[in-house]
């Protein structure tokens, strides 16, 4: 088994699974077009996020990390037409063209694209009171994925639902005398998850035309939420 047999498999389920869309297909479109990197999700993970948020109900979405915008037209799909997504993307480029590709997708009235850094934008929102979220998904940077659970604690309810993206890193996740940021971001993130108490996860790896990775999934239990920092992480 190769990447080549999972991107075949992919394939295969999707045409079967997913109905044709001109939109999501010129989202990647125009992200290429634009030199965005390729790291979307895929349309078959970008299908499950779109159910998992309608299975769990969600009215509320925060989503760290936007790219040019295809898993957030996903989410966004899932909302009631009364709903609200907010994004955090870093980069005022990559933003421009999400902001382009969600208003193509008739969703710029319900999503609200922030730019700036990630942490700055959920202080604001802590601060505004915007929360609590219904559901949150956390793709940015790995190496802030602690900062970013921590703010996504802060931000959430019970029965708020958490996923973070790519914390198996093709396995590399298991090296615990890894220097790679981004792995010890998913290891600290890790660490984090295992010790707090109002928090439920467990992690599904997966192989698919992105390769082999995996996504966080957590329920928050209830109970007071506590809140910690750590510092040097960012965007």
């Amino acid at each position: 088994m190769n990447r080549e047999q999972w991107t075949a498999v992919d394939h295969y389920f999707t045409d079967k699974l997913l109905e044709a869309d001109s939109v999501l297909d010129t989202v990647l479109q125009e992200n290429a077009a634009a030199g965005l990197p390729a790291i979307d999700v895929a349309p078959n993970q970008g299908k499950f996020l779109h159910l998992l948020a309608r299975i769990q109900g969600a009215r509320s979405i925060l989503e760290i990390g936007t790219l040019g915008g295809y898993s957030t037209i996903w989410l966004a799909r899932a909302l009631p037409a009364d709903g609200r997504l907010v994004t955090l993307e870093y980069d005022p480029k990559h933003a421009e063209v999400a902001q382009s590709n969600i208003a193509r997708a008739g969703l710029d009235q319900i999503v609200e694209v922030k730019v700036g850094l990630a942490l700055d934008s959920l202080i604001q929102l802590h601060n505004e009171n915007q929360g609590p979220f219904d559901f949150i998904f956390i793709d940015a940077d790995k190496k802030g994925n602690p900062d970013y659970f921590q703010w996504a604690l802060k931000l959430s309810r019970k029965g708020t639902v958490i996923i973070t993206d790519n914390v198996v890193r093709s396995g590399q996740v298991v090296d615990e005398t890894s220097t790679d940021p981004n792995i010890v971001g998913v290891r600290q993130f890790t660490d984090l998850v295992a010790e707090e108490q109002r928090v439920s996860g467990t992690v599904v790896q997966t192989v698919g035309s992105k390769g082999y990775d995996g996504f966080a999934i957590m329920l928050v239990n209830g109970g007071e939420l506590v809140f910690f920092t750590f510092k040097g992480s960012n965007e």
